[in-house]
C-alpha cells in the first residue's frame, strides 16, 4: 500500500487487519510507523525505493499523491505503476476522484492521466473515484458552531455528496481482498446532504438551537462551497453502498460522532 501513513491509508490498514491478510505499508518516512504491519520505505520521488517496497506484493493500493502540480503528481503515480509492473503485481487499486473518467480538466487532470496509465499497464485494476470527504465539513470544529448558535455556508442550500473517510477505507479493503472488482471503476458517493439539514441536526443532537445563514466563505472551504452552490456535488450512485454491503454512514451519525 503506497502512502499508507496518511489518514486514509491508516484506516485501510485497520480494515485489512480485520481480514487476516498480510499487509505491507510503503511510506516516505519509515519513522512514521503504521501500527500492526510491516513498514517499508517507498518515496513517490524515488523509483528505486518503490521497486524495493513493492517486492513480493500481490495487490497494491495506490493512494493518490498530495502533490498539487499535475505533471509531478502523474510522474509520481507512474513510478508506482512501473514498480508494480516490475514486481509482477497482480492487481492495483487507485484512489481517483469523481469525474476523472469523463475528462482531464482542472483538478482532475492528474487523476484522468493516472487512470489511463493504470488501465494501460496491463495489471488487473480497480478505480475508486472518491468524492470530497465528509470529515472536512463535519468534524469536532462543529462544537464551536453549536456554542455560537449559528452555522454559515455559501452553498445556497444545494446538496453535497461527500462520504466519510472511514467508509471509503472500508470500500478499498473490500476491493483489495477479492478479484470480483477487477476491471471496474466505481463512482463513490455518500448520502446527499445540505447545510440547512446540518444545522437542524446540530440543533437536535446538541439540544441547543443552531440557526442556518448564507454568508461569504473564503479560502479552500469557500471553493468547495462554490462547487456545491453550482450543483457540482450532487451526483449520486449506489456504488459505495454496494461495496460496503450497507448504506454509507448517515449525516446524523457523522454529527453525533463529531460532537462527542
Amino acid at each position: 500500500m503506497c502512502a499508507a501513513s496518511g489518514a486514509l491509508g491508516r484506516l485501510v490498514v485497520e480494515e485489512l487487519a480485520k481480514t487476516g491478510h498480510q499487509v505491507v505499508a510503503a511510506v516516505r518516512d519509515p519513522g512514521r510507523a503504521v501500527a500492526g504491519v510491516e513498514v517499508r520505505h517507498g518515496d513517490y520521488d524515488d523509483p528505486a525505493s518503490l521497486r524495493s517496497a513493492l517486492r513480493g506484493a500481490e495487490r497494491v493500493l495506490l493512494i493518490s499523491s498530495p502533490e498539487l502540480a499535475a505533471d509531478r503528481r502523474v510522474r509520481q503515480h507512474r513510478a508506482v505503476i512501473e514498480a508494480a509492473t516490475t514486481n509482477g503485481v497482480r492487481a492495483i487499486a487507485y484512489t481517483s476522484f469523481l469525474g476523472a473518467d469523463r475528462g482531464g480538466d482542472g483538478m482532475n487532470a492528474a487523476h484522468h492521466e493516472t487512470e489511463r496509465a493504470v488501465v494501460e499497464s496491463g495489471i488487473g485494476y480497480t478505480l475508486l473515484r472518491h468524492p470530497f470527504y465528509t470529515d472536512a465539513f463535519v468534524n469536532a470544529g462543529l462544537a464551536a458552531v453549536v456554542a455560537a448558535g449559528r452555522l454559515e455556508s455559501a452553498t445556497g442550500g444545494r446538496g453535497l455528496n461527500t462520504a466519510l473517510r472511514a467508509d471509503l477505507a472500508a470500500a478499498a479493503a473490500t476491493v483489495l481482498t477479492s478479484d470480483d472488482h477487477l476491471g471496474r471503476g466505481y463512482d463513490l458517493t455518500g448520502p446527499l446532504w445540505t447545510y440547512p439539514e446540518l444545522a437542524a441536526l446540530l440543533s437536535e443532537v446538541s439540544g441547543k438551537p443552531v440557526e442556518y445563514q448564507e454568508a461569504e466563505v473564503g479560502g479552500g472551504m469557500g471553493f468547495l462551497m462554490g462547487l456545491a452552490k453550482a450543483g457540482a456535488l450532487e451526483r449520486q450512485t449506489d456504488d459505495l453502498g454496494g461495496l460496503l454491503g450497507r448504506p454509507p454512514t448517515s449525516l446524523r451519525t457523522a454529527v453525533e460522532r463529531a460532537l462527542r
